[in-house]
């Protein structure tokens, strides 16, 4: 996800705020010292979700079956391949790379722009990629755990990760007739996909949980920990859906 100048404000404003809070010695073995903000935040993303994200999820699955809902999760898939190819190669992963470049030439070929995914029928898996994960394998430290508006968990390692893959996505530096009407489609399509992917999820996470806030601040940790040991983490809540 690229990150805004709204996401900048938003953390400062967090940092600003948490400096004035004294952590627990709970949130400091957590290495989370601002987690009276973080859950302030957590809460009002929560209000998002169940009171606008779930109501625009429903009414997407209403209007599109499930095979256009899988085109566009493709479609958006194999947008973000060069990204994912970028940090295969940083990570110096050759065998992944090669993988992530036949998905991009086969999906945009024969799966008609990435609609179809084609390439996983024929034995290229997708996986995901990215420069937090890139800076992970390479020793950077996670940071202190924040938690953004809408955003959701983000800490620093991610908010610089984001920044790189932004600067990755050719997407960001072509220029072209309606580049700007396809950035704003591809960003709210994105946003209604990942709700529909993960709201069953966030539902059943949030009636099962004792301490919601802790069970998505340790499945975030999980997840990015098991992509940067090159385990699979497909599936996992990592975060709220972006609104």
């Amino acid at each position: 996800m690229k990150i805004s100048a709204a996401a900048a404000f938003a953390l400062v404003t967090v940092l600003g705020v948490s400096a004035c809070a004294t952590p627990s010695a709970d949130s400091l073995a957590q290495n989370d010292p601002w987690e009276s903000t973080n859950r302030d935040i957590f809460a009002f993303d929560m209000w998002l979700e169940r009171n606008v994200a779930r109501p625009v999820g429903n009414a997407y699955r209403t209007v599109a079956p499930e095979p256009v809902r899988d085109g566009v999760h493709n479609a958006l898939t194999n947008m973000q391949a060069p990204v994912v190819l970028a940090n295969d190669m940083l990570q110096g992963d050759a065998e992944r790379a090669a993988t992530t470049l036949g998905r991009l030439v086969v999906n945009s070929t024969v799966g008609i722009g990435g609609l179809i995914d084609v390439a996983s029928k024929i034995g290229l898996p997708h996986h995901d990629n990215d420069f937090g994960v890139t800076m992970g394998k390479a020793g950077a430290a996670e940071g202190s755990y924040v938690v953004l508006p809408v955003l959701g968990p983000k800490p620093p390692r991610d908010i610089v990760g984001a920044v790189g893959d932004a600067m990755m996505d050719p997407f960001t530096w072509a220029r072209f007739d309606g580049r700007r009407t396809l950035l704003l489609s591809r960003q709210g399509a994105r946003v209604i996909d990942t709700v529909d992917r993960r709201m069953d999820q966030v539902e059943t996470l949030e009636r099962t949980s004792i301490d919601f806030y802790a069970t998505v601040r340790n499945l975030y940790r999980q997840s990015r920990n098991a992509q940067i040991r090159g385990s699979d983490a497909e599936g996992a809540v990592t975060d709220l859906p972006d609104l």
